[in-house]
């Protein structure tokens, strides 16, 4: 740099026009820098130092990054949201650089564990989470976080409580949102899902029926083996991101938007091992995921359902009336799912038969009837198909 100083410092003495590109190629300097020197008497150009975008928030950002289990990204987020016209976060990871502004890092080993498209998808709860409104109302509340395995695509559902009713519904919503299922469910011993005693894990009545309907596993991770379902624990280190919105939102629903919108920036973000957003690859894997049982079905965990043994007059007793089924469903367990004005039965996740919710007393469908009678009447010459009309002629004159 002297050197070039010096020769520039020459040539204006003697008042010679230099050759820049000659210049250049000897000191490496571009052609226009060395001009400004040459220009300002061989002085190096002062700089004015620019203001930032994030300026006006710095003392922001320094209490942001305080709270307890904060992120950059996440902090990086909330003022995006906040303010919309923002730089970008790699400004905003080199502003908090060169300010000195630092989280506390904490890393924890993780081995990979890949699966291949539709085969997987893991559920873990966000739990015992607490926020406060703008005007002090406390929300204590959970996120149920869903992630299938292939392509990292993540679904967060808000809720109260932890209850197998909660997991069940949650599981369902999910399944509405992808639009299928995989092979297999990933949870932890989570108390929704299992009881322990003396050791034993059992899965609850309730859950075994449910992964019966829907045609799906529920595996358990095995203990002290969290690597298993490290792609859904990744998507709780998301929600740090939540942190920053404490004490900055209005009510409940506010706050459920918030989780979605969240939710929305998490699928779009670059994953570091695919190098993919997961909403790309989600296009992907969805053409992989089995197609979701009738929504009947599915309804009827939500819905007030019952669930009723078939007795031998085949009619399945419904809010006083009965309602008929085949044969060869007497002494089993069928569910009872009224919709609109409709009655639908199910076994399992067969659609049994559906009656119109009605008054009557009896409710025959013809041939189920005529199919009961022929167990009971063996005679070849008896007309069993009029002794059935005329049999329920009777009954349906027969009201509550």
């Amino acid at each position: 740099m002297n050197n070039l100083l010096g020769t520039l410092s020459i040539l204006k003495t003697f008042n010679m026009k230099p050759n820049y590109s000659e210049l250049s190629r000897l000191y490496g300097k571009a052609r226009s820098t060395i001009k400004r020197y040459y220009e300002n008497g061989g002085k190096t150009v002062i700089t004015r130092k620019r203001d930032s975008g994030f300026d006006f928030c710095k003392d922001e950002i320094k209490e942001l990054f305080k709270a307890k289990g904060a992120n950059k990204k996440g902090v990086y987020e909330y003022l995006k949201d906040k303010y919309q016209a923002l730089p970008s976060y790699s400004t905003f990871r080199s502003y908090t650089s060169i300010n000195d502004i630092k989280i506390e890092k904490t890393t924890t080993p993780h081995v990979r564990y890949e699966t291949k498209p539709g085969e997987q998808i893991q559920i873990d709860w966000k739990e015992s989470l607490k926020m406060t409104s703008i005007d002090g109302d406390v929300f204590d509340f959970n996120i149920m976080t869903t992630t299938l395995g292939f392509s990292r695509y993540h679904k967060f559902t808000y809720t109260r409580t932890k209850t197998t009713e909660d997991f069940i519904r949650c599981v369902i919503e999910t399944a509405n949102h992808l639009g299928g299922l995989p092979e297999h469910i990933l949870t932890d011993n989570m108390s929704a899902v299992v009881s322990i005693t003396n050791g034993s894990k059992n899965k609850h009545p309730k859950i075994k029926q449910f992964e019966r309907d829907l045609g799906i596993k529920i595996k358990l991770c095995k203990t002290r083996s969290p690597e298993t379902k490290g792609k859904v624990e990744s998507a709780n280190r998301f929600l740090s991101w939540l942190i920053p919105y404490d004490g900055k939102f209005n009510n409940e629903t506010e706050l459920i938007e918030i989780i979605e919108r969240i939710n929305n920036k998490v699928n779009q973000e670059l994953n570091k091992t695919t190098n993919m957003p997961a909403v790309v690859l989600f296009k992907k894997e969805k053409e992989y995921l089995k197609p979701l049982p009738n929504k009947v079905m599915l309804e009827s965990y939500i819905e007030s359902v019952e669930t009723k043994i078939v007795p031998q007059t085949l009619l399945v007793p419904y809010k006083g009336n009965g309602y008929s089924v085949p044969v060869k469903f007497i002494n089993k367990r069928v569910k009872l799912v009224p919709i609109d004005n409709k009655l639908y039965i199910y076994f399992n996740t067969e659609l049994v038969v559906i009656h119109e919710l009605s008054n009557k007393k009896f409710n025959y469908n013809a041939q189920h009837y005529v199919e009961g009678l022929g167990y009971r009447i063996k005679n070849d010459n008896t007309d069993i198909d009029k002794i059935a009309k005329d049999n329920l002629a009777l009954l349906d004159k027969i009201r509550r």
